[in-house]
């Protein structure tokens, strides 16, 4: 009995410390999982629990000019949030979301669904001004907080848009420098970390940790804000003027350091609210769609491709402006020299194909500097057989076609050639005055300049440095030399070639007064051919014996009739020219009193007798209008010193009379010479031509500097681009 006793007794231990052992490894191994499977996730729940983790944005570094002027910089915001526990356990919930929605414009309901939420941090809105923080504050809400923060500011609005991008929500970069290097210039977040009781509520403010943030580093840009808004006030102007079909693109370079100094797309848009649609039509029909995947689809569309960076992106068929570079091609190789001739008949037959040129009754025998400035096709095509298709490409390749420049942008392309084994004799002839091959406008600057800077291809670049918070310099973009295409004299002799063609060939319309100017036009078709859809374009450098600046200048799908490059682009070019080169105090070298035949300056006559002053006016063939019944001239129109057309009129003021500051422009599109001269007088307005030949016999005016309807002061001189009927005009 006893024995029986003992041994249910042993069993009872023996159970028992099995289950004890069962137990025991049981919390072992959940002891184990806890802490080295889920211990680093338990352990940031139990901080989150614990605490309230709130980031604070650094701020962003600040983006200048060249010459230290502001083109994107942070202004100090707030970010509001709430702590819905904290709101609801010690404030007052309808309050808090009646003030919040007050004050920020914000849906009164939409602030109480966050307020019931079981979490300890609810964003409510970002980039918060002073003003309204400041009224935040004043409420003294409880479980409300405020969060340095900091808002991007784009101080020229629309200047280089294509150039900066900018930033979104969260102050991350978009597009431009600020997305390329966002890293650089977003900085370091700093945290606001507070301590939590066991009900989730915040302990007091001896328990906060504050990380500060450390703000961004400072770009500076090669870009020089005046140059570039010349640049882009005369595209803009361009684009309505000309009425462009898909815009226009246009860069200026240092031709000695490959320095972007300006670099322009149109259409652009506001830095400060890039996802606006201006463009009222587009926004219309986007409007009008009942889809909303349609019209995300449209938007998306529409702001990708006004955010498009044509001088960086886009491939274009250079045209002419090629021909800058077969020239010096056949120079390097010596293959041709100043003294050759070549024959044009107007055609040109490369094995089976017969090719044209623009001239259809040809050009007769011409040496090379006479078919650079006739920009002749026959005898490009035949400097291209010359050159010979292996060396042709080595060049093309060399002058860096075939691949891209590295400049600081997202999305850069490169231009197109022919795939290995189909560059044939037809191509060759083709590709040697510009057709065939495409190339970026980028590609095609960096080539001129390396023509004209004594053969050195450099790196085009938009950043000089970037500096830190103190101003310390981390780190500089020096010129780069990519390699040496061409000699130093083959670059003189093109030089040379190049002002030949603005002085006396199809870049005459380029010329400045006191200034030597050289370059090439360019017209080509866009595929497919027969489209009637064309590129005119300009590239070129100034001075030409000294060259400072390399300019390139992209009009996309002008009106058929008035799409060629020399009657469009190269005025266009010396427009801007004569303001970039005054700016950078470039001093004329011709002499100063060489204007034209037709143009005569306008003398000083205030404060002259009347009838001193109409003698005056008549002896600077000028013609004078008299404004009021006065004896003595009080104010005159234009100013002295003023360049005018011959035969222009000068208004001047007498007694009580004086100027009005603007009077509304007439219509004169589409009118002829005559009639548009006498419609812009009788306005009173200074009339000067553009696009004139020889003769004003069939011109009619395409467009005028100052669009119809608008306003301009009395006396301010309108613009008028002609065009002839039916008339074949050179590149």
């Amino acid at each position: 009995m006893k024995k029986n006793s003992m041994l249910k007794t042993k069993k009872r231990i023996l159970w028992l410390s099995g289950i004890l052992l069962v137990c025991f490894a049981f919390f072992v191994v959940r002891i184990s999982i806890i802490q080295f499977v889920d211990g680093e996730w338990l352990s940031k729940e139990a901080i989150e629990q614990q605490t309230r983790d709130r980031m604070i944005n650094a701020k962003r570094g600040t983006i200048y000019d060249r010459n230290g002027k502001q083109l994107a910089v942070s202004a100090d915001v707030e970010t509001v949030s709430i702590s819905p526990i904290t709101v609801r356990s010690d404030g007052d919930p309808v309050t808090c979301a009646e003030k919040l929605s007050e004050i920020l414009g914000l849906e009164k309901e939409s602030i109480m669904e966050k307020i019931q939420m079981n979490t300890s941090y609810v964003l409510i809105k970002r980039k918060v001004e002073k003003e309204q923080a400041d009224a935040i504050r004043a409420a003294e809400l409880t479980g409300v907080y405020l969060d340095a923060d900091t808002k991007r500011y784009y101080p020229y609005n629309n200047i280089a848009s294509h150039i900066i991008g900018f930033t979104g929500a969260d102050n991350q970069g978009l597009l431009g420098i600020e997305q390329v290097y966002d890293n650089v210039l977003k900085g370091q977040y700093g945290r606001i970390v507070t301590a939590r009781n066991a009900d989730g509520t915040e302990m007091p403010y001896k328990y906060d940790r504050y990380y500060t943030p450390e703000d961004g580093s400072d770009i500076t840009l090669t870009i020089d804000v005046s140059i570039q808004h010349f640049l882009e006030k005369h595209l803009e102007q361009a684009l309505t003027d000309l009425q462009l079909g898909n815009g226009a693109a246009g860069i200026i370079m240092d031709v000695k350091t490959g320095e972007i100094l300006a670099m322009a797309t149109k259409p652009d848009f506001n830095l400060n609210e890039p996802f606006e649609i201006t463009d009222i039509s587009v926004k219309r029909s986007i409007d009008a769609m009942t889809d909303a995947e349609e019209k995300s689809k449209a938007t998306n569309a529409f702001l990708n491709k006004l955010w498009r960076n044509k001088a960086v992106i886009d491939n274009y068929e250079p045209g002419s402006t090629f021909k800058i570079i077969t020239s010096a091609m056949a120079l390097e190789e010596n293959v041709v020299s100043l003294q050759d001739g070549f024959t044009c008949t107007g055609s040109y037959k490369v094995a089976n194909e017969t090719i044209g040129c623009w001239k259809h009754a040809g050009h007769g025998t011409l040496d090379l500097t006479g078919a650079l400035m006739n920009s002749c096709n026959p005898a490009f095509m035949q400097i291209g057989a010359r050159i010979g298709q292996t060396t042709f490409y080595n060049y093309y390749k060399g002058f860096g076609f075939t691949e891209k420049t590295g400049i600081e942008l997202y999305g850069e392309t490169h231009g197109q050639f022919y795939p290995e084994g189909s560059f044939n004799e037809v191509e060759l002839a083709t590709a040697s005055f510009g057709q065939g091959p495409t190339v970026t406008p980028l590609q095609m600057i960096t080539a001129i300049s390396a023509v004209a800077n004594d053969g050195k291809l450099l790196k085009p670049h938009l950043i000089k440095n970037i500096t830190d918070s103190s101003g310390t310099v981390i780190q500089s973009f020096d010129t780069t030399e990519v390699r040496q295409v061409v000699s130093a004299q083959t670059s003189q002799i093109m030089r040379g070639l190049m002002e030949a063609v603005v002085s006396e060939g199809t870049g005459n319309k380029a010329q400045l007064e006191g200034f030597r100017i050289g370059g090439k036009t360019g017209t080509s078709e866009k595929l497919p051919r027969g489209s009637q859809k064309y590129v005119a374009s300009f590239a070129g450098i100034a001075p030409a014996n000294d060259p400072q600046v390399a300019i390139l200048l992209l009009l996309d799908e002008p009106p058929v009739g008035n799409h060629m490059g020399g009657t469009i682009a190269s005025p266009l070019a010396a427009k801007i020219l004569d303001d970039v080169l005054r700016y950078l105090d470039i001093e004329p070298e011709l002499p100063g009193d060489q204007m034209s035949e037709g143009d005569a300056q306008v003398p000083a006559v205030s404060g002259m007798e009347l009838s001193e002053a109409r003698q005056v006016i008549s002896q600077n063939g000028l013609r004078c209008v008299v404004e009021g019944n006065g004896n003595v001239v009080t104010a005159q129109v234009p100013n002295p010193g003023v360049v005018i057309a011959r035969n222009g009129t000068v208004i001047v003021y007498t007694g009580d009379a004086r100027p009005s500051n603007s009077v509304e422009v007439p219509n004169v599109v589409g009118k002829s010479f005559e009639e548009a001269k006498s419609i812009l007088e009788t306005a009173k307005f200074q009339f000067h031509a553009v696009g004139i030949e020889n003769t004003t016999q069939n011109a009619i005016a395409q467009s005028q500097s100052v669009a119809a309807g608008e306003f301009a002061t009395i006396g301010s001189e309108i613009t008028v681009q002609f065009s002839y009927q039916n008339q074949t005009q050179p590149e």
